[in-house]
This record gives structure tokens, C-alpha cells and sequence, in this order.
């Protein structure tokens, strides 16, 4: 049981991503269109999993990403210096002074309520993170000089561009020839493969990655667009795909690729875009593991939970190594990630292993 990990000893970082991060702005409990003031955040799928691994559990964590040399992009540098994950790998891009050429990606994002659900507009054409390509970054340095014991990516990121696509492609080949575990949340957004070969591409791309995955995220929409497996009898509208279909898939996708040592999902039924049931499953060495049920979740903020399960997840491997707890601390960190405003988690330690052992809602005094 478990999988091999690198000693913390042996490396500079626990974990390491690469993502794009945006600038989040947020109207809070009014809409974006009539909205007269916005919170901002930073989030991005890939990033998100740093920040929680560093500032919930403690970890050692680094993004991989690129920004335009202004304001705004040193805003959002300031964010991830906040949440305390390294910049060391920052790619920054000479400003040309109206951002016809290169610019910072904005994500203006509604929470929805109740029959309302929450709506994203990101606005993110020609950003500096979007024209990453192979090249761009120093992997025997990352993975071999400094040393990372895990490396997470997503289809987000590869979705951006041709060059990120073959970027992504590049990173998980070198991360798994220095000996790194490497996650993937398959993350499938059709609006952003639209441009570059829709579907067919976006299946081309991440079987390819697929082959280097060793931890492999993802829900039956996910599984089905961008691997192309899909489960016979299952109705693709309703809200939460049968455990038993999501399993019959999973057992599929890993006689196809052997290397997949853990795929995992969170397993969400929306009652209102308030109120979910929430849980995980997570499979490995043969058997799957789910999480406890968190029946009628109140919900905050949905967005970046099943970012911070993914967090979790890694966190149970790195610490434990334990599958049964890898999908408990995932699955208790996204529920508590939608208790919050933003994308990425304001959760402790303390708390998820609370709400892991059963604990409630009492006021702490």
C-alpha cells in the first residue's frame, strides 16, 4: 500500500505546479454585471493545490508560471507571496503598455445562491502564462538540482496553447525521469480546447500526458472528453454520476494505462448551488477508498474545492502515504474550501483532521 515517494530530506520542495494564476475578482453577493466594486484574489486549478499544500498542511511548495512585468502582475505575485509558496520560478514578460501582445489573465467570478448557479467570464487571450512553451523552464534544476517530491499539472494549463499543451507534455516526462510522482486534474473545459483542435485534440494531448501519470484526477465528464472512456447506460445530464458507473470507469481507464497508480474523484450532487452532497473515492493498488459523506454541504463559494481536494489528496500520500486517508484529508479539505470565499482554501490543518474525525460546526471559544 501507498506508492514511492522521495524522503522530504532529499529535496528543496514537497510539491511543485504549473498553472496558470489569474487575478480573481469577486462581487461577492451581487452580480458581475451590476457589480460597482470587486474583492480580488489570485486562483488558477493547477496553483491552487500549492498554496493549499503549503498554507493548510506546511508544506514546501513552488508554482511554475509567467506574468507580465506590471502592476497587475506583481499584484498576484504579492497573493502567492502571501500564501507562501516560492516564486523562484516565475517567468516574467517585458510589458508592451497596452497588452495587445502579452497581458495578466483576469477571472471575474459570481458565487451564485440557491437556483442561481455561480458563473465565471475569464478574460485571459494572450496572457504571459498562455504563451509558455518547452524551453521555458530549467527541469534538471527543478526536478534534479533542487529537488521535488511530487509534481501536480492540469488540462487547464495544457488547454491554453499549442506551447502549453507541448509544455505539459515536456514537464511530466522530465518529472517522471527524475524519479517525481506526478498528478494531473484532467480538468476538461471545452471553451478553452475550442480554438486549438476541440475534442480531438484535447484527447490527442492528454492521453499522451496520461502515459507519464501517476495520480490521475478527474470526474466521469473528464474521464470521458479528454481520455475517451466512457460508461454505457449513464446519463451524462444528471448531477452525480453512480459510484458503481465511476468505478467500472476507473477500472477501465487503468487496464489501458498501468502506470496509474491512484485516480481519484470528488463526488458532488447539486441540490442548489448553496447546498451539495459531497464526498471521494479514490482508487489504488487494485481497491477503492471513499471518503465520508458530507450530506447537504452549505456552500460559500464552490469554486477551487475540488482543488483543494486534490491538495488533500496529494497531502495524504506525501505525509501518510495512505490511501484511505489521502481521499479522507481531500475530501474534508474541498468541503471546507466552499465554506470560504475565494479559490484557494483559508482552512487549517486542525480543522480538516476535525472534520475528518466526525467533528461539527460548534463555536470553538
Amino acid at each position: 500500500m501507498g506508492i514511492a515517494i522521495k524522503p522530504a530530506n532529499t529535496v528543496q520542495f514537497d510539491q511543485v505546479s504549473l498553472g496558470e494564476v489569474m487575478l480573481r475578482l469577486d462581487p461577492g453577493e451581487g452580480r458581475i454585471r451590476t457589480a460597482r466594486q470587486f474583492a480580488a484574489w489570485e486562483g488558477g486549478g493547477e496553483y491552487n493545490t500549492s498554496r493549499g499544500l503549503r498554507k493548510c498542511f506546511g508544506l514546501r511548495t513552488a508554482v511554475l508560471t509567467a506574468f507580465v512585468d506590471n502592476e497587475v502582475g506583481h499584484l498576484v505575485e504579492d497573493f502567492i507571496m502571501q500564501g507562501g509558496v516560492a516564486t523562484d520560478f516565475i517567468r516574467w514578460r517585458d510589458d508592451d503598455g497596452i497588452g495587445r501582445s502579452v497581458r495578466n489573465g483576469l477571472n471575474f467570478t459570481e458565487r451564485g445562491f440557491g437556483v442561481r448557479g455561480a458563473v465565471g467570464v475569464p478574460d485571459r487571450g494572450n496572457t504571459a502564462a498562455s504563451q509558455l512553451k518547452p524551453g521555458d523552464f530549467d527541469w534538471d534544476d527543478i526536478f534534479g538540482k533542487r529537488g521535488a517530491r511530487w509534481f501536480h499539472t492540469g488540462g487547464i494549463f495544457a488547454a491554453l496553447s499549442e506551447g502549453t499543451a507541448a509544455l505539459t507534455v515536456e514537464a511530466v516526462k522530465a518529472a517522471k525521469r527524475h524519479g517525481v510522482v506526478v498528478s494531473y486534474d484532467l480538468n476538461y473545459r471545452p471553451s478553452l480546447w475550442k480554438s486549438i483542435g476541440g475534442l480531438a485534440k484535447a484527447q490527442e494531448v492528454n492521453r499522451e500526458i496520461a502515459r507519464y501519470v501517476d495520480v490521475m484526477i478527474g470526474n466521469e465528464e473528464d474521464f470521458t472528453a479528454s481520455l475517451g472512456f466512457e460508461v454505457k447506460g449513464v446519463d451524462h445530464n444528471i448531477s452525480a454520476i453512480p459510484v458503481d458507473a465511476f468505478k467500472t470507469m476507473i477500472e477501465t481507464a487503468v487496464k489501458e494505462y498501468p502506470n496509474f497508480q491512484v485516480a481519484a474523484t470528488t463526488l458532488r450532487a447539486v441540490k442548489s448551488a448553496t447546498v451539495n452532497d459531497w464526498s471521494a473515492i479514490c482508487w489504488h493498488g487494485g481497491k477503492f477508498y471513499e471518503s465520508r459523506k458530507y450530506a447537504g454541504l452549505e456552500i460559500l463559494d464552490r469554486v477551487g474545492g475540488g482543488d483543494s481536494f486534490a491538495s488533500g489528496l496529494q497531502f495524504g500520500f506525501l505525509e501518510k502515504n495512505d490511501p484511505q486517508l489521502a481521499v479522507d484529508y481531500g475530501a474534508a479539505h474541498g468541503a471546507l474550501a466552499s465554506t470560504t470565499p475565494g479559490d484557494t482554501s483559508m482552512a487549517t490543518r486542525k480543522e480538516v483532521e476535525k472534520l475528518m474525525g466526525g467533528g461539527g460546526a460548534r463555536v470553538v471559544r
